[in-house]
């Protein structure tokens, strides 16, 4: 899953391995565990470390460096959509704003400039949106992911239209 979403092998593999192991575990043997190279392995947890997605646990008795990973999968995925956002998503709508509000940005074509525009209005409703959902707690959220697209027909209920499907897009059943 994790080279499916652009991370590197052995830093999804260290992370699957301290989740589903469920202990902290030393960079020797999450190496000879994965038989991976110890310095593949160093250099991965130093990763995981800046995605916050571990952290060092102490092991009584024991001078090397254990980690371990969060056991709540709710935690992990706010950690992981967080990180993300700041990564990649932020950089972009900062782009953006600094792009409009550039004095030349008025000498682009105007349909240029609205698709821009709109772009932005897009990214900032999408980052306020997930800014909300990372703010509920993990029963909501699960509650919010289980009603999908049957939320058409509360705000239905409440009157309010729902948008039509863009062209060419197939149309939901409710």
């Amino acid at each position: 899953m994790g080279s499916a979403w652009g991370v590197n092998r052995t830093v999804a593999q260290i992370h699957a391995l301290l989740f589903v192991h469920g202990a902290p575990m030393h960079a020797e043997e999450i190496a000879d565990t994965l038989g991976a190279a110890r310095s593949n392995v160093s250099t991965s947890l130093r990763e995981l470390q800046n995605w916050k997605l571990i952290r060092l646990a102490p092991v009584l008795g024991d001078r090397r460096d254990y980690f371990e990973t969060s056991n709540d999968v709710w935690e992990l995925f706010r950690i992981i959509v967080r990180e993300r956002k700041q990564r990649e998503f932020d950089p972009t709508v900062r782009m953006l704003r600094e792009l409009v509000a550039n004095p030349e940005f008025v000498s682009e074509p105007p349909d240029a400039q609205d698709r821009i525009r709109e772009t932005l209005r897009f990214m900032d409703a999408l980052g306020t949106w997930s800014n909300e959902m990372l703010r509920l707690t993990p029963g909501t959220l699960e509650k919010v992911l289980k009603l999908g697209a049957s939320i058409q027909k509360l705000l239905r209920q409440d009157g309010t239209s729902h948008a039509a499907a863009p062209a060419g897009a197939p149309e939901s059943r409710d």
